[in-house]
C-alpha cells in the first residue's frame, strides 16, 4: 500500500500524568513513528539529555527562536518555556511517518489551529491523588513549586473535554496500547484512503 503523509499526533495532559512513559511504550509497540524533541528553558532533570529528551535552551535563546517563527507553537508552563520546532515535524510527515509531540494544553490548541486535522489526545491519572503522588514520588520539586503544578493540574484536567481522545494512565502499557489503537485509526480514516476506492 502507497505510503501517504504522515500524521500529527498531539499528547497533552498535566505534569506527572505519565506523557514519557507512554511514548516510551508507544514506541516499542510500532516503527513508524518519531517523537517530536521540544525546546525548553526548564533545567534538565536527572537522566535527560539535550537534543534527546529537550533541546534545552536559554531566555534568550528561545526568544530567538520565537522571533524567527521556527515554532509550531509555543507556550509558558510552570514558569518555563516550551516550544515545538517546526521544519523537523514538517520532513518527517512529508515522509510518509507520523509524529507524537507532547506538549502543554496551551501548545496544543496552538497546533490545532495551525493544523486542524492533528488529533488531540489528553493523556491524565486515575485521579488526582494518584498524581500527587506521581509529583511528590519525583523529588525534584519545592513544596511551592509542587503546589504550583497541582493548580496546573486542575486547571487542565477542565480542558479535556475539548480533545478528541482522553486516554487514562492507571497502567502505562495499557494506556500505550489504547493511543495505539488510536494512530491506527487515524490512519484508516475515509479521507486518506478513498483513493483505493475504485468502480469496478
Amino acid at each position: 500500500m502507497k505510503r501517504n503523509k504522515g500524521k500529527l499526533i498531539v499528547l497533552s495532559g498535566p505534569s506527572g500524568a505519565g506523557k514519557s512513559t507512554v511514548i516510551a511504550e508507544l514506541l516499542k509497540r510500532r516503527d513508524d513513528i518519531s517523537f517530536s524533541v521540544s525546546a525548553t528553558t526548564r533545567q534538565p532533570r536527572p537522566g535527560e539529555t539535550d537534543g534527546v529528551n529537550y533541546y534545552f535552551k536559554t531566555t534568550g535563546q528561545f526568544e530567538s527562536m520565537i522571533a524567527a517563527g521556527e515554532f509550531l507553537e509555543h507556550a509558558c508552563y510552570a514558569g518555563n518555556h516550551y516550544g515545538t520546532p517546526r521544519r523537523p515535524i514538517e520532513e518527517q510527515l512529508a515522509a510518509g511517518r507520523n509524529v507524537i509531540l507532547d506538549i502543554e494544553v496551551q501548545g496544543a490548541f496552538q497546533v490545532r489551529s495551525a493544523m486542524p486535522e492533528a488529533p488531540l489526545v489528553f493523556l491524565c491519572p486515575p485521579n488526582m491523588d494518584e498524581l500527587e503522588r506521581r509529583l511528590r514520588g519525583r523529588g525534584t520539586d519545592a513544596e511551592d513549586k509542587m503546589l504550583i503544578r497541582l493548580e496546573t493540574a486542575k486547571g487542565e484536567l477542565k480542558l479535556a473535554r475539548e480533545y478528541d481522545y482522553i486516554v487514562i494512565n492507571d497502567v502505562a502499557e495499557e494506556a500505550a496500547a489504547e493511543l495505539d489503537a488510536i494512530i491506527t485509526a487515524e490512519q484508516c480514516r475515509a479521507a486518506d484512503r478513498i483513493e483505493f476506492i475504485t468502480e469496478e
